[in-house]
C-alpha cells in the first residue's frame, strides 16, 4: 500500500492555509471599524457607482439576491448605504453608499493594503506578479466568479 502525501504537499492544502491566515487578520482589521468582510466586499462594489440595483449587485458579486438582501440592511441600519426608488422602474430599488459610506471606504481599503502586505511583502515584486497571474488563471479557467466573504 502506498503512503499517502504529507498534507502539505498538497497545493489546495497550502492555499487554504494562507488564504485562511490572511482573511482572519483581514476580518479582525475590519471588526475594528465595525464592519463585516462580507460588508466591506458590498460597500468597495459600490464605491464606484452612483448606484446599483440589488440583482445587478448580486450578480456582480457572486452572490444570491437573499445575500445581498441581508448584507444591505445591516450596512443600512448600519448607516453606511441607503436604499432609494429606481427612477427608471417604479417598482425597483437602487443600493448606494450613503456619505458616512463613502468615506469609510478609503479606510476600510487601507486595512486591506496592509493586510496584504503583512503576508505578502515577503515575496519580490516578480514573485507577487507571478502568484496573481497564476491566482487568476486558475480563477478563469474554473470560471469562479463567486467572490470570497468569509
Amino acid at each position: 500500500m502506498l503512503k499517502p502525501a504529507e498534507l502539505d504537499a498538497h497545493i489546495g492544502f497550502l492555499l487554504r492555509q494562507v488564504s485562511n491566515a490572511v482573511s482572519q487578520d483581514f476580518a479582525r482589521r475590519l471588526a475594528g471599524e465595525r464592519v463585516t468582510v462580507a460588508e466591506w466586499v458590498v460597500l468597495r462594489a459600490l464605491h464606484d457607482e452612483p448606484a446599483l440595483a440589488p440583482s445587478a449587485l448580486a450578480a456582480r458579486l457572486g452572490l444570491t439576491r437573499g445575500a445581498i438582501s441581508k448584507l444591505a440592511d445591516r450596512l443600512i441600519a448600519k448607516h453606511l448605504i441607503v436604499r432609494r426608488d429606481d427612477p427608471q422602474d417604479a417598482r425597483g430599488q437602487l443600493l448606494a453608499l450613503s456619505p458616512e459610506g463613502r468615506a469609510l471606504v478609503p479606510v476600510l481599503a487601507d486595512h486591506a493594503d496592509r493586510n496584504d502586505a503583512d503576508y505578502f511583502d515577503v515575496l519580490t515584486a516578480p514573485e507577487r506578479s507571478a502568484l496573481t497571474g497564476a491566482l487568476r488563471k486558475l480563477i478563469a479557467r474554473r470560471r469562479l466568479r463567486a467572490t470570497p466573504t468569509d
